[in-house]
């Protein structure tokens, strides 16, 4: 009778094993697909942020050659000033100079404006005074700032999407460790509890990731 109740007993756990590594290998080949799906988004990802650290470097350079030509205008123009206040000029050049000086300041005044839609973005500037146009189109400047912003939300999307990868990857090893200790059913049931409790944290944190992307 004790033979034949430890028999069934030995059944009993060899059933309950062989349904929790089952379970365990369902689990882990879901979890594997949802890290490759993951890794494949997070790739994406961490390319566009790459491309808008590009474009934050080319147009501050940009911005820093527009910033040039205002300095060398703006000391042209004190030059052109200091000539006519001194009275060096001829009476007869005096209303050329003074033709040029404005041209200069109007000058100025451009450089002052590409320099602030570069800055800020076209979006971001009054229509009135978009004067900076990208491959001969108005209005289509995306200001340094605004590249800065999406590299940032690029960079913070892409750190929540290793987050969620990590608990993806935790989630196989203790897949796999479940499926090691076949003869301990309720050490197994523990593992596959954390299992889904990390899969769903990294659930989680890779869609919060995708929300949070532009």
């Amino acid at each position: 009778m004790l033979q034949s109740k430890n028999s069934m007993d030995t059944v009993e756990v060899s059933v309950a094993s062989e349904r929790a590594e089952a379970i365990g290998g369902v689990l882990i080949a879901f979890f594997a697909a949802l890290m490759a799906i993951s890794q494949m988004v997070n790739g994406e990802l961490e390319e566009e942020m790459m491309i808008a650290h590009n474009r934050v470097v080319n147009y501050s350079s940009w911005y820093q050659s527009k910033s040039i030509k205002e300095s060398l205008k703006e000391s042209e123009l004190d030059y052109l000033s200091t000539l006519v206040t001194s009275g060096i000029i001829p009476e007869e050049k005096i209303a050329s100079v003074n033709t040029k000086i404005q041209s200069v300041e109007n000058q100025i005044i451009k450089y002052g404006k590409e320099k602030n839609e570069i800055l800020i973005g076209s979006s971001n500037t009054p229509k009135e005074n978009w004067v900076q146009d990208l491959d001969g189109e108005l209005g289509a400047i995306i200001g340094v700032k605004e590249w800065e912003q999406l590299a940032e939300q690029y960079d913070d999307a892409t750190k929540k999407f290793d987050l969620g990868m990590l608990f993806f990857q935790i989630c196989i090893v203790l897949g796999a460790v479940c499926i090691i200790i076949y003869d301990n059913p309720k050490l197994q049931k523990g593992f596959i509890v954390l299992m889904i409790v990390c899969g769903i944290i990294g659930i989680i944190m890779s869609v919060y990731g995708y929300s949070s992307a532009p």
